[in-house]
């Protein structure tokens, strides 16, 4: 019995010790190549448009470090934003969407356009249907 009870507390501890690692978090050249990867398999490109999708990612992921960094030293400030802010980050935002959109139009064909808007769709409703739960458990 003495046995089980330290095996069972064993097992707990070292559970409780690897939830509290730290996330080894990716760099966006990390980021950008497996996202290419992703969309190699999804969209079956070609080597050229391998290289120009690779290079449109790595841009994006680099614009996310920024704003990462940006809101991190925000929220240690703790500083709020304005109503004003909020609207020029979301516009910024929506501005930045618009131009991968486009970019990704010149790279890719009808039909892996067609399949990458649908996984982006997909992925835009589970983002919102997370934040919907996720404000439902505030309440």
């Amino acid at each position: 019995m003495k046995k089980l009870i330290l095996v069972v507390a064993l097992t707990l501890s070292s559970l409780t010790f690897a939830q509290n690692k730290k996330f080894q978090e990716l760099t966006p050249d990390q980021v950008a190549e497996l996202q290419t990867k992703r969309m190699t398999l999804d969209l079956d490109l070609n080597a050229n448009q391998q290289k120009d999708v690779k290079a449109l990612l790595l841009e994006e992921a680099k614009k996310r470090e920024a704003i990462k960094t940006e809101m991190k030293a925000r929220k240690e400030e703790d500083k709020k934003f304005t109503s004003n802010e909020k609207y020029k980050k979301q516009m910024e935002v929506l501005d930045n969407q618009i131009e991968l959109k486009a970019k990704m139009k010149k790279v890719l064909n009808p039909e892996q356009m067609k399949k990458w808007e649908e996984k982006q769709d997909r992925r835009k409703a589970m983002i919102d249907k997370s934040k919907r739960k996720a404000k439902g458990n505030q309440e």
